[in-house]
């Protein structure tokens, strides 16, 4: 856990850049209500826990998102990549034209800008994941495709050992 602190401490520091004198903020937990992954961009049961959104000149956003078993997001990119720190359960994520791979707790996942991916829960068991992104300067942080079909993820977890 104290690794997964650090991560995160020196991930921040690194997506926030300088700022001007500010006030420290603290956004308390369960101050942002959660909300259900829409349908438009997953598939199966997902819940998003809003954790924080930078001020500017920051560009930085994160949420804690938890997949029900067999749950996943539709395939997506993002312009200034993605940092996934997976927290607990047993998750898969695959790139476009690439097999899949099993992501485990404590695994710190980097998806680099413009490569389409999809992540979710492995076939039998829940996950949950750290989602650390940047909105670029025309407001946006993904662009989501086509959802991964029963089909594709059928294959995609067959081929995991621990599904």
């Amino acid at each position: 856990m104290r690794r997964l602190a650090v991560v995160i401490a020196v991930l921040l520091l690194a997506v926030a850049g300088p700022a001007a004198a500010q006030d420290v903020q603290i956004q308390r937990n369960g101050s942002q209500p959660s909300g259900k992954g829409p349908a438009e961009t997953f598939t199966g049961a997902v819940r998003v826990d809003p954790m924080f959104q930078m001020p500017a000149p920051a560009h930085a956003r994160g949420a804690l998102v938890t997949f029900e078993p067999g749950a996943r997001s539709a395939w997506h990119t993002h312009p200034l990549g993605q940092i996934l720190v997976v927290t607990s359960g047993l998750g898969l994520v695959q790139q476009w034209g690439k097999g899949v791979q099993e992501i485990h707790p404590g695994d710190v996942v980097w998806i680099p800008p413009g490569e389409e991916h999809w992540h979710g829960a492995s076939a039998a068991r829940f996950m949950t994941h750290l989602a650390l992104l940047q909105v670029d300067d025309e407001g946006s942080n993904a662009t989501w495709g086509d959802h991964v079909t029963d089909e594709e993820y059928a294959a995609a977890a067959g081929r995991s050992a621990e599904s």
